[in-house]
Parts: structure tokens; C-alpha cells; sequence
């Protein structure tokens, strides 16, 4: 099964190559992790700051939101990569998120950030 997703994904990756349509390809799950990071900041508490931010599945506008962040939602920062934060929700978010969902957040979308 694993050998057939492999091939499945090389294909499509092939065919849109070909096609020209590769540059609009959104970015996979598998890209969006902490390992996307390029420093870390250690598990500081952090409080959104704005109503109806995305909170993406990688750094930056081109990957999918998760579902929207709204002021006062907590989150653990873990780390970043550029102006943006990959970190956890502490507790259920307004908009239903689920505690310990990971994601990514604009840096500037953030009231505080405290150790």
C-alpha cells in the first residue's frame, strides 16, 4: 500500500510538472510540521491579538487554515520560521479548534508572548 501511495504521488507530481501547473500545487500536510522550523523559542505562552486569523497547516499564506483563531485564544509557541510561529492551542479555541491542535501563526497576530 505504502509503495502504491509513493507511486500514486510521484505520478501526480510528474503530470503536473509536465503540465506547467506544479507552482500551484498547495503545499502537503507532511511539509507543515516543526521540522519546517528554523528557530526554535522553547514553549513560550502566547495570547492571539485579532478576530479571525488563520491559524495554517505551514508558514506562510499559501498553506490551508485550519479554522480561525480570535482574541484571547491561548497557544504555546514552540517555533519559528521567518514572521511566523509554528505552535499548540493551551485550551479549546472560540471557534471550537480543539486543545493541542498544532499550527502555524503570523508573529504579528500575537498580544503576548511570555516564557
Amino acid at each position: 500500500m505504502r509503495k502504491s501511495l509513493h507511486r500514486a504521488s510521484t505520478v501526480a507530481l510528474s503530470l503536473a510538472l509536465v503540465s506547467g501547473t506544479a507552482a500551484v500545487l498547495a503545499p502537503t500536510a507532511s511539509a507543515a510540521t516543526s521540522s519546517t522550523c528554523t528557530y526554535n523559542i522553547t514553549d513560550y505562552g502566547a495570547t492571539v491579538d485579532g478576530n479571525g486569523v488563520n491559524y495554517r497547516n505551514g508558514p506562510g499564506t499559501t498553506y490551508y487554515s485550519k479554522g480561525l483563531l480570535y482574541t484571547g485564544d491561548r497557544l504555546k509557541v514552540i517555533c519559528g520560521k521567518g514572521t511566523w510561529y509554528y505552535s499548540q492551542l493551551t485550551r479549546r479555541s472560540k471557534s471550537h479548534l480543539a486543545s493541542g491542535t498544532h499550527g502555524w501563526i503570523r508573529k504579528d497576530m500575537l498580544a503576548t508572548l511570555a516564557g
